[in-house]
This record gives structure tokens, sequence and C-alpha cells, in this order.
């Protein structure tokens, strides 16, 4: 069938381009660490729900689940939860960095409500940072899109042993909520990085010092990464973090 070919050969396509994307990105890295910036993290792990979710049922497939079949979906993240500690622990040992890196997919405010995400999203995932909380890691939890709606609920973990990396987070919200409890990155914007000015970057920056930095506990940095963008908005994020990021 023509489609099928020309959807592989897309694939084949996809992971040439990535190849080619990886090397400068690697050489960075290399020379980051031999000139003495530590990388963010030194593995990657899964929230269960996210597992099923991206791959093995689907979006669509997940939601019939919650609803059709919901002890057997509970049963599979029963499943995958001590896989994902394992795949944390043996990444980070590996690295020789404690950091874990997750990119929680589907625990944005508009995938779920809140009792669905108390149900089927956050206790599994919370099983799996507390497992690498235990071993010694140190969960860096990147929130794509906004969980202005979870804040609450995922301030009940250990004091100082997580860190919540915020997309499209109301930040002065995270920084009232988990302040007193976790370390929290963010937000810049990629659109603003794209397209802005560095004095609108610079700006937005000071701001988000001026609230989220108090007491400490912040890092400044983008809401989500980007490829391409003003090397001159990079460069107002490094100036803003010198000029205000400074605690008196």
């Amino acid at each position: 069938m023509p489609e099928v070919r020309a959807a592989f050969q897309a694939i084949i396509d996809y992971g040439k381009e990535m190849a080619e994307w990886s090397v400068p990105i690697a050489e960075f890295n290399r020379e980051a660490l031999a000139a003495g910036y530590p990388s963010f993290s030194g593995g990657q792990s899964h929230a269960p729900f996210d597992i099923l979710a991206d791959t093995l049922r689907g979006t669509r497939g997940i939601f019939i689940d919650m609803y059709r079949q919901p002890d057997k979906l509970q049963e599979a993240m029963e499943i995958l939860t001590p896989i994902n500690i394992d795949c944390g622990v043996e990444m980070a040992n590996a690295s020789g960095r404690p950091i874990v890196f997750f990119a929680l997919h589907k625990g944005d405010d508009t995938f779920m409500s809140d009792k669905q995400y108390e149900q089927f999203y956050w206790p599994a995932l919370k099983k799996v940072i507390m497992g690498l909380i235990d071993e010694g890691c140190v969960p860096l939890l990147f929130a794509e899109g906004r969980y202005n709606n979870r804040l609450a609920i995922i301030k009940d973990l250990p004091r100082g042993a997580v860190l919540w990396h915020f997309d499209q987070t109301d930040m002065t919200r995270a920084k009232e909520i988990l302040g007193d409890t976790a370390c929290i990155a963010g937000n810049v914007p990629s659109s603003l990085l794209r397209t802005g000015t560095p004095q609108a970057v610079k700006e937005y920056c000071r701001q988000l010092i001026e609230v989220c930095g108090k007491g400490g506990g912040f890092i400044l940095t983008g809401g989500a990464s980007i490829d391409k963008g003003n090397p001159n908005n990079l460069r107002a994020i490094i100036e803003a973090a010198k000029e205000y990021g400074v605690y008196k």
C-alpha cells in the first residue's frame, strides 16, 4: 500500500534528521561539561499513565479505558511503576548525575478533571517519584502545558526533594503554593523567545525573578525548549539573571 510505505519512509527520514540534529547537541553538551557546567539531568523516567497514553493505548484509547476498564488501567500502571523507578535509577547511576527528568504529557489541566487526575495520574506518578527519592535521585518534573489546577495536589511530596519545571503554569500561584516545598523553574514563553524583543524578554524575566525568586528555590529558564530563536533573546535571559537574580 503506497500510504503505508510513505508512512514508514517518513519515519526513516525522521530518524535521519534526528541523528544529524543530535551531533551538534552532543558536542555542545561535551563542551559544557568540560567547561564545568553540569547537565540539567542525568536520567529519565515517565509517569505510568503517560507510558500507556503516549504509545500502548494512545490518547483516545486511554480515555476510553478510564471509563470502560478503570481497574485494568490501574493494574497496568502498577506494573509499570517499578519499571520506571528502575529505569531512572539505572540511568542516573550510569551518568553519575542524580537528577531524573520526567516529561509529563497528559497531566495538563485540559486533559482530565482534577478528580480523574487524583484517581488515575497522580498516585502512580507519586509512587515513581518517591521510589526515585528513596534511591537518592532528584526528580525533575517538566509539567507540560498548564498545571494551575494541580498545584495543591502535587505539593504532597517531601520538602526539597523535587524540582518542578513549569511550561505555561501561573508562576505566581506556583510560588505561593509550592514555594516552601519544592524548587520551581520556568517559564519564559517560547513564543516570546522566538518573536519578542530582548527588552521584552528581559522585562519578563525581571518580573519572574521578583515573584519567584523570593527566599530562593527558583531557576530562571524557558517554559519549553526551542531549536531556533533570536540569540539576543537568550542573552537577555542571562543578563536578567545576572542583574536581577542577586540575593540581598
